[in-house]
């Protein structure tokens, strides 16, 4: 199974940078300003930067597949598996569905939670107009349980670093909860961050995934480093 780390070039203006690349799958970096699937603003999705990456790298007449396993905030960044065959997208939304996959993602918060670890339960419930999720302790008509544990790894004088593991998947649920406890990732205004950052980005990372490859059935194991912007760098080194 051939495997590539390496940023690979979609134009002069454009590039992706590449965690993981076999036959039936390739993992991608995302940038916080790269939109997964499109959407009313009309900006190029990184579903198609793939496509054109794999045309152009293997020299691919006709349409490309590039099948969208899972999404990641807009905001976002960090580590997200696309499939190449509609066998790896079928195995793949198999194991995201059943939650076999593992995925570890950093926040960068404004305030210390109130233990060095723990794990939060809450039932989120999705405004539609608002594209926000609202918390509460108790379930209510239309919510749906969200669970996720996290750890304090790191502070600096304003800031802390969180690792969270996911139990479920819900609709902005690590920003809803962390935000819910006091716990707000920086930069993230929609759920009470005291300033935007200047790139529109939010202090939210996906910082490893790990999945059963779906032809070999070897562990695919991948850690995303993070942005290069200072407060990160920051983190990183710590």
């Amino acid at each position: 199974m051939k495997s590539k780390n390496q940023q690979a070039s979609l134009s002069k203006a454009q590039r992706i940078e590449i965690l993981h690349l076999d036959n039936h799958t390739i993992v991608i970096n995302k940038r916080s300003s790269d939109i997964v699937q499109g959407d009313k603003t009309g900006d190029e999705p990184l579903v198609d930067k793939v496509k054109t990456f794999l045309k152009e790298e293997f020299n691919k007449p006709g349409n490309v597949f590039c099948g969208v396993v899972h999404r990641l905030d807009r905001p976002t960044s960090g580590a997200i598996v696309f499939a190449r065959t509609s066998k790896a997208l079928s195995r793949l939304n198999e194991q995201f569905r059943e939650k076999t996959t593992k995925k570890i993602y950093w926040a960068v918060v404004e305030s210390k939670p109130p233990q060095k670890q723990g794990r939060l339960v809450h039932f989120l419930k999705k405004n539609e107009k608002q594209n926000k999720s609202y918390a509460s302790e108790k379930e209510t008509p239309g919510s749906k349980k969200a669970i996720l544990s996290y750890q304090l790894i790191a502070s600096s004088d304003k800031y802390h670093l969180l690792e969270i593991e996911l139990e479920t998947g819900r609709h902005h649920q690590i920003r809803c909860q962390l935000g819910t406890i006091g716990c707000i990732i920086k930069g993230d205004v929609k759920y009470g961050a005291r300033r935007s950052n200047k790139d529109a980005s939010i202090h939210l990372h996906a910082r490893k995934l790990s999945f059963i490859h779906p032809t070999t059935k070897e562990e695919v194991k991948v850690t995303a480093p993070v942005p290069g912007e200072p407060l990160w760098v920051f983190f990183d080194g710590v």
